[in-house]
């Protein structure tokens, strides 16, 4: 019986968050959307998407291995899914999901929050380097050459040396952001514990978890297998991205090379600095104009190519991840 009521919240959560993405982009305008490209381009693009979807569990598995028992395959899947669900609605993408998926992980392992997001921190650090490195090292060949795509090389690589320096100086300088972290959330926690505890939480709780934290960071220098995985899966969703994107390009009549399509695959995640669930709107002009300069396809079948894409994306992950978070563990406080 409990089952059939997950079943049925997730159909809820999955099928309100679709209605709710139909009314914002419009019925209209997503059958306008599909019948854009060829129609034998349609059901290509729809297993590629969903394979991506299949590709995340590899990352998920991986990441959340060295936590209690770890995950099946099966539930990296659901987790894979959720994720993405929570990645669609969250106005920030994974910087404001991950934490509220570290919530399942911890209860699904039998760890704690700490652990979890520690564990998770590395997932989205790692694959997005891997992705990033690929990314930079297919544009400084392909696309340097390019006029219109240098600023893509000159910004793929300093994301990547971004990403680098950022996580080098805050694992150096562990215990001063420990402490400055410390000095800001101690006080939070002792108030919002106080509402429902007698005795509530003091720094001392704060200081440990981040040491929790820290702790299975600093583990993974001991797992070069695991981390190679969480990349390896990285970029496979990447390459399974841009070829659903140049599926639905060749749907278009525009036949472009593959390689500068994953090379730009990366490059709009910008866009989730833009607090718009999904990030609609910014993500795609973005990934249009990439498209342009990269691979000088007319702005028209872009615009068509990624639109349908994006309709094929959105949709799976709000439905399929609806399904799969109301499966989750972790829900009630008390557990």
């Amino acid at each position: 019986m409990r089952r059939v009521a997950r079943f049925l919240v997730g159909v809820v959560l999955g099928g309100g968050a679709f209605a709710a993405y139909l009314w914002f982009v419009g019925v209209d305008s997503v059958v306008e959307r599909a019948t854009a490209i060829a129609s034998w381009a349609i059901p290509v693009v729809v297993a590629l998407v969903v394979a991506e979807g299949l590709a995340d569990g590899i990352g998920v598995w991986a990441s959340v291995k060295p936590l209690g028992r770890g995950l099946s395959p099966g539930e990296s899947v659901q987790f894979a899914f959720a994720g993405d669900f929570f990645d669609t609605l969250s106005p920030a993408g994974p910087v404001s999901s991950e934490p509220i998926m570290a919530r399942f992980f911890a209860v699904t392992t039998g760890t704690t929050y700490s652990d979890a997001l520690g564990v998770r921190s590395v997932a989205k650090y790692v694959k997005s380097g891997t992705q990033l490195l690929v990314s930079t090292v297919l544009a400084a060949i392909l696309l340097l050459d390019v006029p219109a795509a240098r600023f893509l090389v000159v910004s793929l690589g300093g994301s990547l040396v971004g990403l680098a320096v950022v996580g080098g100086l805050a694992v150096r300088s562990r215990e001063t952001v420990s402490k400055g972290l410390t000095a800001v959330l101690g006080p939070v926690v002792a108030r919002v514990s106080s509402l429902y505890r007698e005795t509530p939480h003091d720094q001392s709780v704060v200081e440990s978890a981040l040491d929790r934290f820290w702790t299975r960071i600093l583990r993974f220098r001991a797992e070069p297998r695991l981390v190679a995985l969480i990349g390896l899966g990285g970029v496979l969703e990447q390459l399974l991205t841009a070829t659903a994107l140049w599926v639905a390009l060749a749907g278009t009549g525009t036949h472009v090379a593959v390689l500068p399509i994953v090379a730009i695959v990366p490059l709009p995640q910008v866009a989730s600095a833009v607090p718009i669930p999904a990030s609609i709107g910014a993500y795609d002009v973005l990934l249009v104009g990439a498209l342009v300069a990269t691979t000088g396809a007319p702005s028209a079948g872009a615009a068509a190519a990624v639109l349908v894409v994006r309709t094929a994306s959105l949709p799976f992950a709000l439905s399929a991840g609806g399904l799969a978070v109301a499966f989750l563990r972790g829900w009630r406080p008390g557990l």
